[in-house]
């Protein structure tokens, strides 16, 4: 596949225009972003409110944005689809992805709340048992987890967790559609894990099995692990609700 650059956006929605809002983005915004040269795909989930584990620590760095309620993919060729353009630094000319926006657009986007965002190439990616479910399509799954780090002084122990135990573990777990391990080109995240499954039952149903299938790595886990910093509520758990989920 080559979809290797993802383009995330985790944010916030007032209650007030809610609605409205999310009729722009799947009508007008989405589609205007997957005309963009490279852009094959997008995806937009709600968070399922899954509180993350206790041992996870995360960043109270008041800097990086708090949004968590809706996570919004784009996926490219590329991580360069996404780039903001050379004319953007020397011409102060708009932004490639902002400069067919109309008013209304950038009504709509302003009502974001804890805007946070990186651009993500992928580093690794395994298919799970549920591989079949995507038809062919590129498309993230109905379920998705995302979690994004940073790895302070352990970053070769993280390409050993995940490249020898997690994503070969992830890839026999019933359920699971995918994996990818992602590193950033932008954003204060550099490291993300994008995992999908089939369901939000199924994520929550064999995600714990883990723990009883591998218990020595389960050990490893629960040393390392809370090594890593993490955004705000990462990882976040999300159902697809753009494209509509199918049956």
């Amino acid at each position: 596949m080559n979809d290797r650059g993802i383009w995330v956006t985790w944010y916030d929605l007032p209650e007030k225009g809610r609605e409205q809002h999310l009729q722009w983005l799947h009508g007008t915004y989405i589609p205007k972003i997957l005309k963009k040269p490279g852009v094959l795909w997008a995806a937009h989930y709600a968070n399922a409110k899954i509180p993350p584990a206790p041992r996870l620590r995360h960043t109270d760095d008041p800097s990086v944005p708090t949004g968590n309620d809706y996570i919004l993919f784009f996926g490219a060729e590329t991580a360069h689809a996404f780039t903001t353009g050379a004319e953007h630094f020397f011409k102060n000319a708009p932004s490639k992805l902002e400069a067919d926006l109309t008013p209304q657009d950038r009504e709509m986007l302003a009502m974001r709340v804890g805007e946070r965002t990186c651009v993500f190439i992928e580093e690794a990616r395994a298919d799970g048992p549920e591989a079949h479910r995507r038809g062919g399509k590129l498309t993230p799954a109905a379920c998705i987890q995302i979690g994004s780090f940073n790895a302070p002084g352990c970053e070769d122990e993280l390409m050993s967790w995940y490249g020898d135990w997690r994503i070969p573990a992830l890839s026999k777990l019933p359920g699971c559609v995918g994996i990818r391990k992602l590193v950033s080109a932008v954003g204060w995240a550099k490291h993300a894990v994008l995992y999908e499954f089939a369901s939000l039952e199924l994520r929550h149903e064999n995600m714990p099995k883990l723990r009883t299938i591998y218990v020595e790595e389960g050990k490893w886990s629960d040393r390392f692990v809370p090594a890593l910093l993490h955004a705000p509520q990462s990882p976040v758990v999300g159902a697809r609700i753009w494209p509509p989920v199918e049956g």
